[in-house]
C-alpha cells in the first residue's frame, strides 16, 4: 500500500485508527491524506506531513486505498466513481453491496472497530470481498491490528452482530460500572474514592480474563464455589436475571445495526 485516503478524517474514529498506524510506522504521514467537510482536523500535530483537503476527488486522485469513516447518513452526499479502486468501510451498518452499488468498487473490505482503538484495544472484526488482493489482506490486518486485535470474518452478516457486541466499546461495562459506583457512594464511599476503585475493578477484571485460559464462566463459578461475600453478591445478581437484561440489551443493538443494512 502507498497513499491512504480516508473520507471523514477529521473524526474521531478516524483519529483513533489513524494514530496507532502512524505512530507504529505502517503509514508514512506523506502517504496519507485526510478529507474533512469542515475542514477542521486535529489531533495530527505531531506528523506535520498528513495532507488534508474539504475535496474528496483530490482525495481520491492522491490515494490508493480509499477509507471510508462518515456516518452513513452522510453516504448520500458523496458521489465518486471508486472503480478499481481498493476501499475499507468503518461505517455501520452500510454492506460491501451497497458501497459497490454506490460507488462502483469491488474490492472493499468492511471492518467494525471500536472506540477502544486509541488505546489499542479494539477488537475489530472484518469482512473482505472475494476480489480483494493478498496484499490488500495483509495491510488491512496490520492496519488494524495497530488498534487492538483485528479478527477476519467469513461472513458479513456477522459484522451486524458484533456492532451491537463490541462495536460498543467501553459502553456496556459503563453501564455496569457507573451501577457499582453509585451504590458505593449510596453505602458512604465518597464520590472520588468509588470512581477510582470501581475502575481498578474493571481494569484488573478485563486484563485477568484477557490473560487466563478460564472461561469468564469458570471464573464466576470459582468464586460461587467459595461461598463468601462475592458468592452471595453474584447469587443475587443471578436471581434478578442479570443476564436476561444483556440478552435484551445485545438484541436491541443488534436489531438498529441490522436496520440500516435492511
Amino acid at each position: 500500500m502507498t497513499h491512504i485516503g480516508v473520507i471523514g478524517g477529521g473524526g474521531w474514529l478516524a483519529g483513533a485508527l489513524l494514530r496507532p498506524v502512524l505512530t507504529d510506522r505502517i503509514v508514512k504521514p506523506a502517504d496519507l491524506v485526510l478529507s474533512s467537510r469542515s475542514g477542521n482536523i486535529s489531533g495530527f500535530e505531531p506528523w506535520p506531513g498528513v495532507h488534508t483537503t474539504t475535496d474528496n476527488s483530490i482525495l481520491v486522485d492522491a490515494s490508493d486505498v480509499i477509507v471510508f469513516s462518515v456516518r452513513p447518513d452522510d453516504l448520500d452526499e458523496i458521489e465518486l466513481d471508486l472503480r478499481g479502486r481498493f476501499v475499507v468501510s468503518v461505517m455501520a451498518g452500510v454492506t460491501v453491496e451497497e458501497i459497490g452499488e454506490r460507488f462502483g468498487a469491488r474490492r472493499i473490505v468492511r471492518a467494525m472497530p471500536n472506540a477502544c482503538a486509541e488505546q489499542r484495544l479494539s477488537f475489530t472484526p472484518w469482512f473482505a470481498t472475494e476480489d480483494v488482493r493478498r496484499s490488500e489482506i495483509d495491510f488491512v490486518h496490520r492496519f488494524f491490528s495497530a488498534s487492538g486485535r483485528a479478527h477476519l470474518v467469513s461472513n458479513e452478516n456477522e459484522l451486524d452482530y458484533f456492532t451491537a457486541l463490541t462495536g460498543s466499546g467501553a459502553a456496556f461495562p459503563a453501564l455496569m460500572a457507573d451501577a457499582m459506583i453509585r451504590h458505593a457512594i449510596e453505602s458512604g464511599l465518597d464520590p472520588e474514592t468509588a470512581d477510582v476503585a470501581v475502575r481498578q475493578l474493571f481494569l484488573g477484571a478485563a486484563t485477568q480474563m484477557a490473560s487466563i485460559e478460564e472461561t469468564p464462566a469458570d471464573i464466576v463459578e470459582l468464586f460461587m464455589e467459595y461461598r463468601g461475600t462475592t458468592a452471595a453478591g453474584l447469587s443475587a445478581m443471578v436471581e434478578a436475571d442479570l443476564a436476561h437484561a444483556v440478552f435484551r440489551g445485545l438484541t436491541a443493538a443488534q436489531r438498529r445495526a441490522s436496520q440500516r443494512a435492511d
